[in-house]
């Protein structure tokens, strides 16, 4: 059974050192290029991904809940096409590949929409999970 806190936390510590390097080399070249890039790969990826493993830190979401497998792995992608579809489709690194650069960045996005989509679902599915614990 995958451990989804080991998974995101992973998945938010490589977004966190490429939104921080992507910082960097803006802050070092004085160019903005990869501005919205950066911003995106930080928020969606190291902010939100860390913010779910922590939720199933926290809760205790049964290790069998499809939904759960459903929302982890739509993040984990989604951030990823969002992210890379986002470079490819303001930078375009390969010239004439336009219309891939474009599903790319729409399916990522799509994939992450369906994951926050997932993610309150079930928070009221899995709600009985979802308490402040013993006090």
């Amino acid at each position: 059974m995958m451990d989804r806190t080991k998974v995101l936390i992973r998945a938010a510590a490589i977004y966190g050192v490429v939104g921080a390097f992507l910082g960097s080399h803006m802050a070092g070249s004085g160019a903005y290029a990869f501005r919205d890039v950066h911003a995106h790969v930080l928020v969606v990826g190291w902010l939100s991904l860390f913010a779910f493993a922590i939720f199933y830190r926290v809760f205790k979401i049964p290790k069998n809940s499809k939904l759960a497998m459903i929302h982890v792995w739509t993040a984990i992608l989604g951030s990823f096409g969002l992210t890379v579809g986002m470079w490819l489709y303001y930078t375009k690194p390969i010239s004439g590949i336009d219309t891939i650069n474009l599903i790319f960045f729409i399916v990522g996005g799509s994939l992450l929409l369906i994951c926050f989509i997932v993610f309150f679902i079930m928070t009221w599915v899995q709600g009985r999970y979802i308490t402040e614990g013993e006090k």
